[in-house]
């Protein structure tokens, strides 16, 4: 094998391509990292992909390709098992009624040829493709099925790490900003995976060990907050790297292991516009007094909508903001506003602590980043009927949900009086899922409200909170169901169908609503 590189080089060393000198060094540094001798000439900038390029092409007699300029579909990548891709070291590019465009290593290979061949009834058309594209490329085909190949991340992907050698943190974090990812995960037993538009992609390098893990997080936490963490298993904590921006990692135990997701902080806080929200939210962001709701998953933009409404009641009024995170995500200038944010677990224990003292702090703006707990929901319906604006995210299913969910927390005989105050104090209760767009190209947000009209506070007063959402499925309004949003963005050409179904709450409706323009 090594005799056959060395002829590889010595024809790149007749073509001009590279020097003998060259050549060594390349040599040298695969034996001592691994990979292809083409890969290490690239990166070590002896030779460029078009020049290696253009010698496959000459060698083999047909065209060469390089994989990091195309995309590849899933509908196209699924013609052939993974297993064969493997195994033969072959990649489908693109298909017609009568021929296969193949990517291959030796194009040479008539067996290879013979098989795809037989197996598709089509006739084959081969390119050249450098056998390190190759690697990479059905490295992620198979950790990744069902997706589509993008070239520009295989790319990225080829300077995360060589043979057995891991990336360093920054390296992947870098990797994750540039292709817009939405977490970071580190676990062992699995290589570091992305999750982008809501979908789980693993990166084409080694597994992480119990070992990688740790020491990947050491990393990301000086050591009194590891000490913290020690104590504690759950952890989570904003983190900041110079020329990357922030991040708001948190921080696990799984199977005796250490384990981490790591979400990306983006300095500007977005306008309402930009995160598909609607303009008349801001008139609500500026009432005096009442209660905010916003719910959804963890990872659809609950925090950014808290952000943005923080941002702007501080360009708009001159009040005194208090906010409780875990961790301070988005970080405010103050303008026309004050702004103390406190982060949980180290301005303060917990949201209940810092919500016992809050009033004493003369806030005219409460934000909490996540009510959890009875305590806290007093407090926060108490302070919001005694003349402040409190804006607050729940874990919940939908709009309509939250409300039995903060009834239902306190004892039965506690029920009657926080229906009153809720009716009394709630203004508007919102739900986001954020969507994969059609084109691929990130996600969208479809959103579910809830406001306080006088028939939903009769409702809430009469204890019939669990009729809201079927009396008011159809909309009006104080109500839009998430279902109609969804099939709105369909009816735009802005999500696929089977995304809105997805994510729809009453699937029936939903379809009804969107057959008008499938």
């Amino acid at each position: 094998m090594s005799d056959r590189k060395d002829r590889i080089g010595e024809h790149l060393i007749k073509l001009g391509l590279i020097s003998s000198d060259n050549l060594e060094k390349g040599l040298k540094r695969q034996s001592q990292v691994g990979g292809k001798l083409g890969s290490n000439l690239i990166e070590m900038g002896f030779i460029a992909i078009d020049d290696l390029l253009g010698y496959l092409s000459k060698k083999f007699g047909v065209p060469a390709l390089n994989l990091f300029d195309i995309e590849i579909s899933r509908e196209i990548l699924a013609l052939i098992k993974p297993e064969k891709l493997r195994r033969l070291k072959i990649l489908p590019i693109a298909a017609d009624d009568n021929a296969l465009t193949l990517a291959m290593i030796n194009p040479l290979d008539l067996d290879a040829i013979s098989d795809i061949q037989f197996t598709m009834g089509k006739k084959i058309k081969p390119v050249a493709v450098p056998s390190f594209m190759m690697d990479i490329a059905i490295q992620t085909v198979v950790a990744n099925p069902g997706t589509p190949l993008i070239g520009a991340s295989l790319a990225e992907m080829v300077t995360l790490g060589q043979g057995d050698q891991l990336p360093s943190l920054t390296q992947l974090l870098q990797y994750m900003v540039k292709i817009g990812g939405n977490d970071l995960l580190l676990m062992a037993g699995t290589p570091p995976s992305l999750k982008i538009s809501n979908k789980l992609r693993r990166l084409s390098i080694p597994a992480l060990t119990a070992a990688d893990c740790e020491r990947y997080i050491r990393e990301l936490l000086p050591f009194y907050d590891w000490e913290k963490f020690s104590k504690k298993n759950d952890f989570g904590i904003g983190v900041g790297f110079p020329g990357l921006g922030r991040f708001r990692v948190t921080i696990y135990r799984q199977r005796d292991a250490l384990a981490a997701a790591i979400r990306p902080i983006f300095d500007k806080i977005p306008a309402l516009s930009e995160l598909n929200l609607p303009s008349w939210l801001s008139e609500y962001a500026l009432k005096p007094h009442g209660l905010i709701l916003v719910s959804g998953p963890a990872g659809h933009g609950k925090s950014t909508t808290l952000s943005a409404m923080v941002d702007i009641i501080n360009k708009e009024k001159g009040c005194n903001i208090i906010s409780l995170e875990d961790p301070i995500e988005y970080l405010h200038k103050h303008k026309k506003s004050n702004i103390s944010q406190r982060e949980i677990g180290r301005d303060v224990a917990s949201f209940s602590e810092g919500m016992r003292h809050v009033l004493r702090q003369a806030p005219d703006v409460i934000v909490v980043g996540e009510m959890r707990d009875r305590e806290t929901f007093e407090i926060a319906l108490r302070a919001s009927n005694s003349g402040h604006l409190v804006i607050s995210t729940v874990h919940s299913d939908n709009a309509t949900s939250i409300i039995d969910r903060v009834i239902n927390m306190f004892e039965p005989h506690e029920q009657h009086l926080i229906r009153m105050m809720l009716a009394e104090s709630f203004l508007l209760s919102i739900a986001q899922r954020l969507i994969p767009k059609k084109n691929g190209d990130g996600r969208i947000l479809a959103m579910e409200k809830l406001t306080n009209s006088s028939r939903v506070r009769k409702m809430i007063r009469d204890g019939k909170t669990h009729q809201i959402r079927s009396q008011l499925q159809v909309g009006g309004d104080d109500f839009v169901s998430i279902d109609i949003s969804l099939a709105t963005l369909y009816k735009k050409g802005l999500i696929d169908y089977e995304d809105g179904r997805l994510y729809s709450v009453d699937d029936q409706f939903y379809r009804d609503m969107a057959k008008g323009a499938a």
